[in-house]
């Protein structure tokens, strides 16, 4: 078990271990929400059709899916700061290969899946961190790790006009590398500094594995409407009649809006009242309504929907990790590993699922899908959330 006399002192600390974990957070999953804000460029390159697409949005997920138990337990045995610098390391490398290498999309999928196992070990490496460290406020330290994905989708939804449509598509992945080897030796500078607890242990969670079942359970319908909306927001914009400059402008904007959500929760979570998982829910139902306006297919309101669905949409991660690290803080790798399986499986089989169903029938149906996913998410977060 970790040591509590070893938990940071300061404030100081605190900031330090906070913004390791948000820089390494946004790194890894980086990849992933990349492949989708580039899908207009890279399949006219590759002449990828929507349903083949979905293949290689899913593959990151699915690579992380399959090695989140088990890079989980690996985290409590090797400790969070060796297993998220050695994660960041392999994002940078992918990122690389794909830039200077891939001339299929078949190879983009295969570098997908190195990345996906690497963002896995890193988000649990990084729960286990903030679980180990101690901090006075975990809820908000859990709101601003988990801006790490929607601070992605904002980075990558941006690439679009600033390097996809002006130096190549290429461009936008050799700038993902630099971020996540810059990551790694900043993570290792303040973690250090930071003196967070090095004990490693092979603790088992404290909630109880049906728990921790059903909490997977409801990432899993969640992120489906998440990586959904990730992989399609920004052709679906394009089919609605929007310019693909635009609609990768707001999926940034969108993303803005999620992060700033996101933080402003996190400032409440510590001291409110309601359950985590029951706000998760509450969150989950405003943003199947934002997904299911985005069927209207009128280029006004898929803008004003996007806003809604992403910030909306996105909130839930915050009080569902808070809730699961904050039960488990000595096993939040092995906690985290079982519910982030859901996360994965979710975002894996949205992009698949939805692009056969854009091209058997439309947007419309497919956002419609994407809502009732995320709507029944949200009622069995709201039923489970007295577990939490």
């Amino acid at each position: 078990m970790s040591n509590t006399a070893d938990a940071p002192k300061s404030g100081r600390s605190d900031s330090a271990v906070i913004a390791a974990a948000v820089l390494a957070a946004v790194s890894t999953v980086f990849p992933g929400f990349l492949v989708g804000a580039l899908s207009v460029q890279i399949s006219a390159e590759m002449n990828v059709s929507e349903g083949v697409y979905g293949w290689g949005l899913g593959s990151f997920f699915l690579a992380a899916t399959v090695g989140s138990i088990l890079l989980g337990r690996l985290a409590q045995r090797l400790g969070p700061l060796n297993q998220i610098t050695l994660a960041l390391v392999v994002t940078a490398c992918v990122q690389l290969a794909i830039a200077t290498t891939a001339q299929s999309f078949q190879a983009i999928i295969a570098f997908l899946l190195v990345a996906g196992f690497a963002n896995a070990a890193n988000q649990t490496a990084v729960n286990l961190a903030l679980g180990q460290a101690r901090l006075r406020r975990l809820g908000f330290a859990v709101s601003i790790k988990q801006s790490g994905m929607p601070t992605a989708a904002l980075l990558s939804g941006f690439a679009v006009p600033v390097l996809a449509l002006t130096v190549g598509w290429r461009w936008a992945y050799v700038s993902g590398a630099a971020l996540a080897l810059t990551s790694a030796d900043l993570v290792r500078k303040l973690v250090s500094s930071a003196r967070l607890p090095t004990t490693k242990t092979a603790a088992m969670p404290a909630s109880s594995r049906g728990s921790l079942v059903l909490a997977a359970v409801v990432g899993g319908l969640l992120a489906f409407s998440a990586g959904s909306l990730n992989a399609w927001v920004v052709s679906s914009g394009v089919d609605a009649g929007l310019s693909a400059g635009i609609a990768g402008l707001f999926l940034g904007v969108g993303a803005s809006c999620g992060v700033l959500l996101r933080l402003l929760c996190g400032l409440r979570s510590d001291a409110m009242r309601v359950p985590p998982m029951k706000a998760a829910g509450i969150t989950g139902l405003l943003g199947s309504l934002g997904i299911a306006l985005l069927g209207s297919r009128l280029a006004g309101v898929h803008v004003a929907a996007t806003l809604l669905a992403l910030g909306g949409g996105w909130i839930w991660p915050v009080f569902t990790n808070f809730g699961i690290v904050r039960a488990n803080p000595d096993s939040a790798g092995a906690a985290t590993g079982i519910t982030q399986m859901g996360v994965y499986v979710g975002v894996f089989v949205g992009p698949l699922t939805t692009g056969a169903l854009i091209e058997r029938f439309n947007y419309q149906v497919m956002w419609f899908v994407v809502a009732a996913s995320a709507m029944v998410g949200a009622i069995i977060a709201i039923r489970i959330s007295d577990r939490f």
